[in-house]
């Protein structure tokens, strides 16, 4: 299975998104709180996938996302956002992310998510 990084600036949220994953049989190799941490993060880490959160203080995860695929091409990123939230995901997705999950979680919903963006070449 998959090593997974999390981020979101709210706990609760890497939690519950956590428990899905790792009930799922991935593995969360790390989390982080802000777009900075993701970076140094990813960098360390080596993750298979990354979830990010949209709107977070500091820098957002589009600009995390852009980031990344900057260093990475390659990078396997899902964003994670908030119903209403239509323009971000499509300036996301134009960032380089491959998919995104609509916050509430909803386990199988996230399950597919994550199945085919890292089956995707």
């Amino acid at each position: 299975m998959a090593r997974i990084l999390i981020v979101d600036d709210a706990a609760f949220m890497r939690n519950m998104l956590k428990d899905i994953l790792t009930k799922n049989g991935h593995e969360v190799v790390g989390e982080a709180g802000s777009g900075e941490e993701a970076i140094l993060k990813y960098k360390a880490l080596h993750p298979d996938l990354v979830t990010m959160d949209i709107v977070m203080p500091g820098m957002d995860g589009i600009e995390t996302t852009k980031k990344i695929i900057s260093e990475d091409p390659s990078a396997k990123i899902v964003m994670c956002s908030a119903l209403g939230q239509q323009q971000m995901v499509i300036d996301a997705l134009q960032a380089g992310a491959r998919d995104y999950i609509v916050k509430p979680f909803q386990p199988v919903m996230v399950m597919e998510t994550i199945k085919k963006v890292l089956e995707a070449p």
